[in-house]
């Protein structure tokens, strides 16, 4: 029988916290892994999270972004949310994402690392959009 591993519980109440707010957000493991996403951020990047489900970091990247002034993909070690799980302070920037659609929007990031006893867990990240359209 294969044994099913547990999520820690942080996790389970971020993501609990997570749905029931309006602002776009995700919640990511503590290797960067997308676990979740809300509504809110399912609206802005063109499609549910129950349409995609979980992404590697890479995935992520590659789908979504964040990409810099230039267009160019940001590096995933440059990334708030990799530094927020690497330093465990919050991190604030802004970057560009791409919806599934390809609009592209001008956002500002918050990532807050999730620590528990045993260490860290993972990490919230709060996105709002700058761009006039998404207003």
């Amino acid at each position: 029988m294969m044994e099913r591993t547990q999520r820690p519980l942080e996790l389970i109440l971020a993501r609990n916290l997570l749905t029931s707010l309006s602002t776009p957000a995700f919640l990511v493991d503590e290797g960067g892994a997308m676990l979740f996403y809300n509504e809110a951020a399912g609206a802005l990047l063109g499609t549910s999270f129950e349409e995609l489900g979980r992404m590697s970091a890479d995935e992520w990247g590659e789908v979504f972004g964040p990409f810099d002034d230039e267009g160019k993909q940001i590096p995933l070690e440059e990334l708030p949310t990799t530094k927020a799980l690497r330093r465990g302070q919050p991190t604030i920037d802004f970057s560009t994402i791409r919806s599934a659609k390809g609009v592209s929007h001008r956002v500002a990031v918050s990532a807050l690392p999730i620590v528990a006893d045993t260490g860290q867990e993972g990490a919230m990240v709060f996105f709002w959009p700058q761009d006039a359209e998404s207003g």
